[in-house]
């Protein structure tokens, strides 16, 4: 499965915004954008003029993509899956991204990031109604019961993901069992329930690939 093997806080430097992707670090005076390091490539300075309506709609579209993990060609399906649903498309699209398996085990606070709950999909550590899936972009729905292999709970990545739940709680959407390491994805959140992307504007990624 092709993914993106780079240093990520590199992505996080190119749009000049934290994207979560490193967990912890992405919370301490290591994040590269708390000590305001300048864009990647050569002489990011030239390029920090007026971004044309295309150049917002593409960062949009960036951003959104690099915070779940995706390449171009599955965060377009992603897309277009979510044009033939009924209702908005940009609140499909963000509904989408919030039901794959990856997302919703970081969610669960079984790990500290998307990366590492995919590493742990991927590697067999995770039930769905308690039956193994391997597949990260695995569609939840609501009522499934994720939860991670009685022989993986002690894992330190699980252990450390699950501190998060007494220290930042969970998103409505989504219920946890910290002691059994159990968690129900509750029901598809309304836009307003992905607080970490109130600042994300799903509608221009529309407009990139209405174009």
């Amino acid at each position: 499965m092709a993914r993106y093997t780079g240093p990520v806080c590199r992505l996080c430097r190119a749009e000049q915004k934290k994207l979560f992707l490193k967990g912890d670090r992405c919370k301490s005076d290591k994040c590269p954008i708390n000590k305001k390091r300048s864009a990647p490539g050569k002489d990011p300075k030239g390029r920090t003029g007026k971004r044309t309506e295309y150049g917002i709609q593409l960062h949009e579209k960036q951003k959104l993509r690099r915070m779940y993990g995706m390449l171009e060609k599955q965060f377009y399906l992603t897309y277009e899956r979510a044009q033939r649903m009924p209702g908005v498309t940009g609140e499909n699209l963000v509904r989408l991204l919030e039901s794959r398996l990856d997302n919703v085990v970081f969610r669960l606070h079984f790990a500290v990031s998307r990366s590492q709950s995919r590493q742990l999909v991927l590697h067999g550590h995770i039930l769905v109604n308690g039956k193994a899936v391997n597949i990260p972009s695995y569609s939840v729905k609501p009522g499934d019961v994720i939860e991670v292999k009685e022989k993986s709970k002690k894992l330190a990545v699980v252990q450390d993901g699950l501190k998060e739940v007494s220290q930042s709680g969970t998103y409505a959407y989504v219920s946890v069992d910290a002691d059994a390491v159990k968690g129900t994805f509750t029901a598809y959140p309304r836009r307003e329930e992905v607080t970490d992307l109130a600042d994300i504007k799903e509608q221009l990624v529309v407009e990139f690939y209405s174009r």
